[in-house]
């Protein structure tokens, strides 16, 4: 059987931009901090080239305004580049018209520097929830083709649990957009989470290998990986947050490097809007999911 590829994503934003700091850490300081997600996003280069895979990079505007040579170096590498919003701001504690602005601020900047159209996007700690579903309309209405902010799981900050588990498209009065969902294995009643982020670091490796597996060889389906420069960067500077948080931001940041690349040996990764492309050609004739059980 043919090997499934999977999608690589990269979510690029520096250690002080975590949704955990916020409150903690005034966003008029971000400035001011030591900034590690130009060297830190380097070294995902260097793996992915050692390996040969192309990935997805989802820029946060914040960081392609004050590095912009970043975003030309992911771009020169034949990397798919997409957007992280502007200002790290939850989807849920905005408007929508500053979720507009925003969308559109980050957009012109990314644009600007890759010489692409922009055409997937990712919200901050996947804050697409079902108080926020109307941030689907106003993407579809600025011309985005995919979404990846929906996770079809419990937590206690984010997610759509009765959400599709696979790629879907979504159609409005306006258009629509695919949706790209974070990896999930069903068990049970529940949707456990096997997609990257703190699920890679914080548990032993062959939980990942073990759902990723499972969704390639038993589902037939792609699995949507993602991490963030600072998750393999352990040098990074120590912010005061709640215990909590501090536990999902800190561990085994030393790890997770030497993780990337066996999680890359033992699989084949591709960027998403490749995987999403190969997904959609190969169900010409039936629609990719099942929509959102939801009215907005």
């Amino acid at each position: 059987m043919d090997r499934v590829v999977n999608a690589m994503t990269i979510d690029v934003e520096d250690y002080f931009h975590v949704s955990v700091f916020d409150g903690v850490l005034p966003r008029d300081r971000w400035d001011q901090l030591e900034s590690r997600v130009v060297a830190n996003t380097d070294a995902l280069l260097r793996i992915f080239s050692d390996h040969g895979v192309s990935a997805t990079f989802f820029v946060l505007g914040w960081v392609a305004e004050r590095h912009p040579a970043l975003v030309r170096a992911i771009a020169s590498e034949g990397h798919e580049i997409a957007s992280h919003g502007y200002g790290h701001r939850l989807v849920y504690d905005q408007t929508q018209n500053a979720f507009r602005e925003d969308l559109r601020r980050a957009k012109a900047v990314i644009e600007a520097e890759c010489g692409r159209p922009v055409l997937g996007y990712r919200a901050p700690s996947y804050s697409v929830t079902p108080r926020s579903l109307w941030a689907l309309d106003v993407l579809i209405e600025e011309g985005y083709a995919y979404d990846a902010s929906i996770f079809p799981i419990h937590h206690d900050r984010y997610g759509i649990p009765v959400s599709a588990r696979h790629a879907y498209q979504i159609k409005r009065p306006l258009g629509s957009l695919v949706e790209a969902p974070g990896s999930t294995v069903r068990w049970g009643p529940l949707n456990l989470p096997v997609g990257g982020g703190g699920y890679f670091r914080l548990l032993p490796y062959q939980w990942t290998r073990w759902g990723i597996a499972r969704l390639n060889r038993l589902e037939g389906q792609p699995a949507i990986f993602y991490l963030h420069p600072w998750e393999i960067d352990p040098d990074q500077p120590r912010l005061p947050a709640p215990w909590l948080g501090r536990q999902r931001h800190y561990r085994n940041l030393d790890k997770t490097g030497a993780r990337l690349r066996t999680l890359l040996r033992d699989f084949d990764f591709a960027p998403l809007a490749t995987v999403l492309a190969t997904a959609h050609g190969s169900r010409a004739q039936a629609p990719l999911g099942e929509p959102l059980p939801y009215l907005w």
